[in-house]
């Protein structure tokens, strides 16, 4: 994905979770251990969240490229996120924004650390 590409994702990513009453805590975090796209809060729940994007489908879903090792690293980084924030005692999920062409959908809780 292209950083144009990626960053104009990214901003209807977190459009559409503001709508939803989310708040943007973190954009873009960065660590040693991977990057997380958004970092978010659903009312006491802190979100996780990765944006993927396709501009068409034709090579396949943008959610079936959040496999075992993408979903590791995420996992890596949120855990060194709640480290160094020091939110160990946060309720945490993992949620996907998928970003299709014109088609968005959001997939709330899309899988746990034990996956």
């Amino acid at each position: 994905m292209s950083r144009a590409l990626g960053a104009e994702s990214e901003a209807r990513a977190a459009q559409l979770l503001q709508r939803k009453g989310y708040l943007i805590a973190d954009r873009n975090w960065t660590c040693r251990g991977g990057e997380i796209d958004l970092v978010c809060l659903d009312g006491d729940t802190l979100v996780f969240v990765e944006v993927r994007a396709r501009k068409d489908s034709s090579h396949g879903s943008p959610l079936e490229t959040v496999g075992g090792v993408k979903r590791r690293r995420l996992i890596r980084a949120a855990k060194i996120y709640l480290h160094e924030k020091q939110l160990w005692e946060k309720a945490c999920r993992f949620d996907v924004v998928a970003i299709d062409g014109d088609e968005v959908t959001h997939l709330e809780d899309a899988f746990q650390t034990t996956s």
